[in-house]
């Protein structure tokens, strides 16, 4: 029997810069050649079918497991792009956010305001808000297990076999809240080879980080292994007034993972790993001046636009310079072989995440959108599959449950705001959420070269919530508590998918799916009166696409796709009116809505071109058409906002890279490489035209809450020894020091806030490996 190679592992959690240089898993076969030169020592833990990198030993394909089945990734019908450790290094990724570009239509960056959230967008669809009752839109996947919340999901490559980028609706197999699509993360299972790979990097900002991994045999059928990283690094914001830093890194973690196997039909895994945060806040700029509740400005210096200050903030003298992040969790996997066809496996996992981040919003001296926000969360997980495979016929079913508990106590501070009245808010609020789900997924080939799948997903939910709000104020009209205590909320949805691919030639897949997917319905996490107690609906998207892979000589490898996706029923915070009726001074109305339909066409193009064993070049192209085809709001003309630009849909992305290796016989090899990557025009906000003071919407765009078209270049050169144990490279970010916003805070119905991040300046490091 073939050596089974998944596992349930979860990850550290910790954000930061994490460079590979660890054994890889073959590209295609067009990339395999002009990496070849670069590769370390085989991988361990080969078997017949797949080795522990996830490469097919008869042909050299990268093989993936998208579809909850082992495949070729050249034969998945579906838009899938994969990085092994070797990729990941080439397109320079430090950690998770490093994967933007180079995937098509994903938008993937430090999430608002906290410095342990990640905004991922997928296809024009995502969830920026870290707000804990606010859903993701893109599944993000540790060894299959799910992580619920956009915080914590900002993750060092650590001891990782590859990465899995799902692009459109999941509903199926992944379940809800992959309306956008699912990122998988894929670590290494320990092998029966002793195993053992050290880095130590420096670079720009006093930029310092260790990284470790040792793995091996214990004894017969067992193996350990132990992962280890610790990341540091100044802010990339300075403060001159207050003479501090923001944006910066402080993190540690690890991993621990046992691999059993007691007989060659039965595999345990049973992983551990824990994570620490310690960073500063997370500071963007303001574009604007502010208002206090009685009309009074408050001028803010150094806006954007006013200069060259694009790394340079403030905060409110005396607010916390922090936001801390502790993480951790446990997973254990147990697959059984049946027959040689039938496989069964129970994954069960449990997690806990604690943060306490201390968040300027306005990003100015005033207090005036200065949170704290504290969150206790922690999940169960059950999943039963079973997996079959045969000549003809291939499939995957299952059950899953996932309970999700997460409290949380937020306090606002808003004296100048208020000024010369105090006032504070607080909040307490509690969440558990029940899921469970039944799905069922099939391939079968019809005739040698044609084959049809099918699935469906029936999913029930209830959430049930409680939340209470006080003030407290000098302003004594202000003083209160609003308790928000909703009916139990329960929904139920059913996702089908079906596609058909045809195999033209050897080397060439016609294919084409339609699918459906859903985001949870929830209640608005910030319903501080009566008028804000809402409920919504779950988000619903049909997804139809067509596409092609192919390889074109051994040396070209193209996959392209064309896309239609419906949304109706889109979820979207907004200000519903333009004061609390209730209120004595003006204090804002926010609320979450099912606001209208959808509708994002697009296409990709992903290309890899290798002339020769030592040059590689490849590139990634998205297209995207966004529009609202409906989208009520009564204080708009026409009682419509659809006119306005969706966030986070840029119409085109572009990546373009290139390596090329020198051979130096027995003095090792050098690569040197590149890639530059382009984003069009594009909004950082759902609103993101001006409101007047008397609260009505114009057509006006705010122009600081879109980040117009730029590029980005960035570098390497790496130098390994002939046995290819002991590297040395230089990699350079940003190199042309470009200032570009990736992320915006719009809370302009309170006091005029609009605060925009941008991404890193040029950095640089150096990084030392040595592998065993």
């Amino acid at each position: 029997m073939p050596v089974h190679t998944a596992r349930v592992a979860m990850l550290g959690t910790v954000a930061g810069a994490a460079l590979f240089a660890t054994p890889a898993i073959a590209q295609t076969a067009a990339q395999s050649n002009a990496e070849a030169s670069l590769r370390p020592a085989p991988a361990p833990e080969a078997t017949a079918a797949t080795n522990d990198s996830g490469q097919d030993s008869a042909t050299g394909q990268i093989v993936i497991t998208a579809r909850r089945t082992n495949e070729k990734l050249q034969r998945v019908p579906a838009s899938v792009s994969a990085f092994n450790a070797r990729a990941l290094d080439r397109i320079q990724a430090q950690d998770t956010t490093g994967l933007q570009g180079a995937v098509p239509n994903l938008n993937i960056v430090q999430g608002r305001g906290s410095s342990n959230a990640t905004n991922i967008f997928i296809r024009g669809i995502g969830q920026p808000d870290a707000l804990q009752t606010f859903d993701p839109a893109v599944g993000v996947y540790v060894d299959d297990v799910y992580l619920s919340r956009i915080r914590g999901s900002q993750l060092d490559l650590l001891d990782l076999d590859r990465i899995e980028v799902l692009r459109g609706p999941q509903g199926t197999l992944y379940g809800k809240n992959t309306i956008g699509g699912a990122i998988k993360f894929v670590t290494r299972r320990p092998g029966n080879t002793l195993r053992a790979d050290a880095s130590v990097a420096y670079g720009s900002y006093d930029q310092l980080e260790f990284k470790g991994d040792l793995s091996g045999p214990l004894s017969d059928g067992l193996a350990a292994g132990f992962s280890l990283i610790r990341s540091k690094r100044d802010g990339f914001v300075k403060d001159e007034v207050l003479d501090r830093r923001y944006n910066d890194k402080d993190s540690v973690g690890m991993r621990g993972a046992i691999a059993m196997t007691p007989s060659e039909h039965v595999r345990v895994d049973l992983t551990a790993d824990y994570s620490h945060d310690d960073a500063a806040l997370n500071v963007g700029r303001p574009i604007n001046n502010l208002v206090s509740a009685f009309g009074v400005t408050l001028p803010v210096t150094d806006t954007v636009g006013s200069g060259k200050y694009h790394w340079k903030g403030t905060t409110t003298p005396g607010f916390p310079n922090s936001t801390k992040l502790t993480h951790y969790g446990f997973a254990g996997t147990v697959a059984l072989d049946v027959t040689d066809a039938l496989t069964l496996k129970s994954i069960t996992a449990y997690r806990r995440l604690k943060t306490a981040d201390y968040i300027d919003i306005d990003a100015t001296k005033y207090e005036l959108g200065d949170v704290f926000v504290g969150v206790k969360q922690n999940q169960f997980s059950q999943e039963f599959q079973a997996t079959y495979s045969s000549d003809r016929f291939s499939g995957v079913a299952g059950l899953y449950y996932l309970r999700e508990h997460v409290p949380s106590h937020q306090e606002a501070y808003a004296d100048d705001f208020l000024a010369p009245f105090t006032f504070l808010r607080t909040i307490d609020d509690d969440l558990v959420t029940k899921s469970y789900a039944g799905y069922v997924n099939g391939s079968f080939t019809v005739v040698p070269k044609v084959r049809l799948s099918a699935g469906l997903r029936y999913t029930h939910e209830t959430k049930d919530y409680f939340r209470t709000t006080s003030i407290f104020s000098t302003f004594a009209a202000l003083n209160s508590t609003f308790p928000f205590a909703p009916d139990l909320g329960k929904w139920n949805d059913w996702s089908p998918m079906a596609s058909v691919d045809w195999q033209v030639t050897p080397a060439t897949m016609l294919y084409a799916r339609v699918s459906k997917g859903f985001k949870s319905g929830g209640f608005n996490g910030r319903a501080n009166t009566p008028a804000e107690a809402t409920e919504y609906k779950p988000e619903k998207v049909w997804s139809y696409e067509a596409g092609f892979k192919t390889t074109v000589a051994n040396q070209l490898r193209l996959n392209g796709a064309v896309f239609d996706n419906e949304y109706s029923d889109y979820q979207a915070r907004i200000q519903t009116s333009a004061t609390d009726p209730d209120s004595p001074i003006n204090l804002a109305l926010l609320s979450v809505v099912n606001a209208g339909k959808l509708r994002i066409r697009g296409a990709e193009l992903e290309a890899a071109w290798t002339p020769t064993p030592q040059l590689l070049v490849d590139g990634q192209l998205g297209y995207l058409d966004a529009e609202y085809k409906e989208f009520f709001d009564s204080r708009f003309p026409d009682h419509s906002r659809a006119f306005q630009t969706p966030p986070f849909s840029p119409k085109w992305t572009l990546r373009l890279g290139s390596q090329y290796s020198f051979n130096l016989g027995n003095a090792g090899a050098i690569t040197i490489g590149g890639q530059t990557r382009y984003r069009s025009r594009q909004a950082l906000a759902i609103d993101n035209t001006l409101i007047t003071a008397a609260g009505v919407g114009t057509t006006t765009e705010v122009e600081g809450l879109f980040q117009n078209g730029y590029w980005i270049e960035d570098a390497r050169i790496v130098w390994e020894n002939s046995t290819k144990r002991y590297s040395v490279g230089v990699y350079g970010y940003n190199l042309t020091n470009k200032a570009y916003k990736t992320d915006a805070q719009e809370f302009s119905s309170v006091g005029q806030i609009r605060t925009v991040y941008y991404g890193a300046p040029r950095t640089v490091t150096l990084r030392l490996t040595a592998r065993y």
